[in-house]
């Protein structure tokens, strides 16, 4: 059955390809504008920056999707009526920011279920009922903290769904962006017991591929280099194809030297071993969060006169990187170019970095002078100054003392809900953010006494501040500000949050009671009130980022003039432009 046909949209994305493609033609141009609203279902548990980033499934008339609280409903597709709701909290009071974008659904014919990451669980459902299976697991759910590393149960959650491949559950990871967060191995698990069917290994282990391009026994301490996005199978080959972010610690790589593989890589994986079939690394030694941000499109294209299966990714930078589906070569040229070092001390920044020749990038690569904004006189002479004493220099410039202008930003580019492709036509429609972000490097505060002893504001700047910020601002709504966090949450609330972790967020019980309560006294006040006793760690850095900052004027416009964003539809036939539109004004 070619992709789009069938008109239920079962599967994120709307298939295993990630097309995002429909052949249904009843809506179109001429009548869109006439669209009414047919029904409304009201989910009653939003809260202050709660999100909706579900993309729901539809199969057999039953629409599935989550809620702001990850509640799992299922609705009547036509008229919009439960017929029942999940509550993995059972009433319990949320704590944290909760963030999933929908729910993998499988089916042999005779059962089906549906499942859902909430947390560090993730659940098995009867589609029919909501109910957990007993027999997946313990009472319905695993832990996916589990098999990770030895002795450790770092914060890990699951905010996109798997891809199911005959009865395999195959899933990635949301961690922390900081050190130590578990390393972004992915699994596949059994979808009626639960049961861990194979692992891949994202930051090797002695004797694997991909060991010799890290330190050694890497794998113990550092972690990510996870797939947060999802992924795309071709079931037919048995392929799965596995987009990577960067490694942890983000923006400063001294204890990673090395190119780092397989972080910020596309994966092509034998599905029913997690065997890798090949990849390729879209940024070494990744030190500006440059992870691929959507799953791949499985695309079909024609190339000589003939059709070729092939995967298109694109990237934060703004590419598309196209790919023959079973060799893993390029479709388009890709040359590798000299890249500025680091000027860091520790940091050894790779030599050479890809670049796609073909199709040409869909974001501006460069910020320069006279792109900035003339919003007002007043704005434009604030910006003018301010990028005077910032680097820019395009792509790969590494983050700075003084600040790197980050352009496309880290929200790209291309962004996580993906791109979308028309097998009719061979166009790839992809949306791009043009807004520039800072990546200043600061040292961490200096101890205030042996090495052997740490404060909450250092602790803080260590495990805190490149999320929220040294100012605790955050940057929301991505990372939420902490000031006044006390008049949301109880100190036990707060206590418990540090402790346990929540979604992107690490754990920190490895670091003591002592320690969160030291981090939460410097969250609530800002004064340093305690003193926590700390070891020596292959986790140290010399430099942090200072936060995620976007380059905004003193009104909070963006300090860039627009557009702030495109539309683009690309020929991925011949690489060329079909049209571009702007997006953002």
């Amino acid at each position: 059955m070619p992709p789009g046909t069938n008109h239920d949209w079962p599967v994120y994305g709307g298939g295993p390809e990630s097309i995002r493609y429909s052949s249904l033609t009843q809506v179109n141009r001429e009548n869109v504008h006439a669209l009414e609203v047919a029904w409304t279902f009201e989910t009653g548990d939003a809260y202050p920056g709660s999100e909706m980033q579900c993309n729901p499934l539809v199969v057999g008339g039953v629409l599935y999707a989550t809620t702001p609280k990850v509640n799992v409903v299922a609705l009547d597709a036509a008229t919009g009526r439960l017929l029942w709701r999940f509550d993995p909290h059972e009433g319990r009071k949320v704590l944290g920011k909760m963030r999933n974008r929908g729910v993998a659904y499988w089916t042999d014919g005779s059962g089906a279920r549906v499942f859902v990451g909430v947390r560090q669980f993730l659940y098995s459902l009867d589609a029919a009922t909501g109910r957990p299976d007993p027999g997946f697991g313990a009472g319905g759910r695993i832990d996916l903290r589990d098999h990770l590393r030895p002795g450790e149960k770092q914060m890990v959650s699951l905010s996109t769904p798997g891809i199911i491949y005959r009865d395999l559950l195959i899933v990635g990871s949301l961690t922390s962006e900081t050190l130590p967060t578990p390393p972004g191995d992915v699994r596949a698990f059994d979808v009626r017991t639960g049961a861990l069917r194979w692992t891949f290994h994202t930051i090797p282990r002695r004797g694997e591929a991909g060991y010799e391009t890290w330190p050694k026994d890497a794998w113990r301490y550092i972690g990510a280099a996870n797939n947060w996005t999802g992924m795309s199978l071709d079931g037919a080959r048995g392929l799965v194809f596995v987009p990577t972010g960067s490694a942890a610690y983000d923006f400063y790589g001294a204890n990673r030297k090395g190119d780092n593989l397989y972080a910020s890589a596309l994966l092509a994986l034998k599905a029913d071993t997690g065997e890798r079939v090949w990849h390729f690394q879209t940024v070494r030694h990744d030190i500006w969060d440059r992870d691929l941000p959507s799953p791949p499109s499985l695309v079909t294209v024609t190339r000589d006169g003939r059709r070729v299966d092939a995967v298109a990714q694109t990237t934060k930078s703004g590419y598309v990187y196209l790919f023959d589906r079973e060799k893993g070569t390029p479709l388009f040229p890709i040359e590798y170019r000299k890249v500025p070092p680091s000027d860091l001390e520790g940091e050894v920044t790779a030599a050479m970095q890809p670049f796609p020749t073909r199709p040409a990038p869909f974001a501006r690569q460069l910020l320069t002078e006279d792109m900035l904004t003339r919003r007002t006189p007043e704005a434009h002479e604030a910006a003018r100054k301010r990028f005077a004493t910032l680097r820019s220099g395009g792509q790969f410039v590494p983050g700075s003392r003084q600040g790197t202008v980050i352009f496309p930003g880290y929200d790209g580019g291309a962004e996580w809900g993906g791109s979308a492709y028309d097998p009719e036509t061979s166009l790839l429609y992809v949306n791009a953010n043009e807004m520039a972000w800072i990546l200043t490097m600061v040292p961490p505060p200096a101890p205030p006494r042996a090495r052997e002893r740490i404060s909450g504001a250092q602790l803080y700047a260590r495990e805190c501040a490149s999320c929220h910020g040294a100012d605790r601002r955050g940057a929301p709504p991505e990372f939420p500000s902490l000031v006044g966090v006390d008049d949301r949450y109880t100190d036990s609330e707060i206590m418990t949050l540090v402790s346990e972790g929540s979604g992107r967020m690490a754990s920190f019980a490895r670091l003591g009671h002592d320690a969160n309560r030291a981090i939460v006294d410097f969250i609530t006040t800002g004064r340093i009130e305690r003193v926590a006793g700390r070891r020596r760690s292959p986790m140290d850095m010399k430099y942090l980022s200072d936060g995620y900052k976007k380059f905004l004027d003193a009104d909070g416009y963006p300090a860039i003039a627009p557009p702030w964003g495109t539309l683009n539809a690309i020929d991925l036939d011949t690489g060329e432009y079909a049209w571009t539109i702007p997006l953002g004004s």
